[in-house]
């Protein structure tokens, strides 16, 4: 009998397939995408820009290239892109908002997400001495990874919205996590997207496709987005296997993160009654946990807490004190319990 493999909650990326989503991708009509002419990567597209009250789709291969298109889309090199502190685009992307768009980052708030009076005063106009960059793009990042999963709510982002707007600065909308923050807030993800000027949502983390992210806003701007996306590599051929993935995701798992959420509010309260081990409860909203290894814990830090659990839990080290664990399709209610016994047993003994 081949030992059991340990539970999995490095991140919502992880997840494999499910037979049926296999048997989509298999049954997918096809045809070459950098033509047009793949009418499952067109159905896809379609579907998830409705679902988000915009008018156009393109489906990208990453997250990080719908981001990096919307900043080449939204910004010309020297200019200034505000961000939430350790936001994806800025912490995460290997430098490619320096690199490919040659925008600078200015960093607000210190939990991911910032309010509008401090947007309202951090925002750049032109400068007619040469001297300062102008701020020309607002990415907001809803939920929030290192804010620990956080929903930021509708009118709060429509307050950021109205301040961009009133300042003529447009506002991409990175929700890579936007259908669980839909699902924890029960509204539609239209709420926040069609605000916004254009949005990237992930099939392959909460929905549990293999591949792909979808970036979305005007017509006008996915024509432009198309044109980047050759740019930097992500034309596709026969792509409507894998958009088929996304189409059964979108179709059969959305309501379903509700049940990432409860397990992950089950492994918070319970990690949160360990000594050794602090979780802001009032955090865990959605499906990521981030627990704090404090001082008088039988370890000394996160990694060694990690490597006590390594053969029934496999986890993120997130800071020298601080792990994330991630609920997601392929974590069952008996993933939840094992991980917590074996929390237990590397705190309590």
């Amino acid at each position: 009998m081949k030992p059991r493999l340990p539970s999995d909650f490095r991140s919502d990326t992880v997840t494999r397939p499910t037979t049926a989503m296999r048997a989509a991708m298999a049954a997918a009509e096809v045809g070459d995408d950098v033509f047009g002419d793949d009418p499952t990567v067109r159905a896809l597209e379609a579907a998830v820009a409705e679902r988000l009250g915009l008018e156009a789709g393109l489906f990208v291969p990453s997250g990080t290239m719908a981001n990096q298109i919307a900043l080449l889309v939204h910004c010309r090199p020297g200019d200034d892109v505000i961000v939430g502190w350790h936001a994806h685009s800025y912490a995460y992307e290997g430098g490619g908002g320096a690199a490919l768009a040659g925008v600078q980052f200015t960093v607000l708030g210190h939990t991911g997400h910032f309010d509008a009076p401090t947007l309202a005063a951090t925002i750049r106009g032109e400068d007619a001495s040469g001297h300062a960059p102008t701020t020309r793009l607002v990415m907001v990042e809803n939920t929030h990874n290192r804010g620990g999963g956080v929903v930021l709510p509708v009118d709060a982002y429509q307050g950021l919205v109205d301040v961009a707007h009133k300042r003529g600065v447009p506002v991409h909308l990175d929700g890579a996590r936007l259908w669980n923050a839909a699902v924890a807030a029960n509204v539609s993800p239209a709420a926040w997207a069609a605000a916004s000027d254009s949005v990237s949502v992930c099939l392959s983390k909460g929905l549990g496709a293999p591949v792909g992210s979808v970036l979305c806003g005007t017509r006008a701007f996915v024509r432009r987005a198309h044109k980047y996306r050759k740019m930097l590599g992500g034309g596709l051929r026969q792509a409507g296997v894998l958009a088929a993935a996304g189409l059964h995701a979108l179709e059969h798992h959305f309501e379903r993160l509700r049940d990432d959420h409860a397990r992950a509010r089950r492994l918070a309260e319970a990690l949160a009654q360990l000594p050794g081990l602090r979780v802001d409860l009032s955090r865990v909203q959605t499906n990521l946990v981030f627990a704090e290894v404090v001082e008088g814990a039988r370890v000394l830090d996160a990694a060694t807490l990690l490597s006590r659990v390594s053969e029934d839990v496999r986890g993120v080290v997130s800071g020298p004190q601080t792990l994330r664990l991630v609920t997601h399709l392929d974590v069952n209610d008996d993933d939840v319990t094992r991980a917590l016994a074996a929390f237990e047993r590397a705190l309590v003994g």
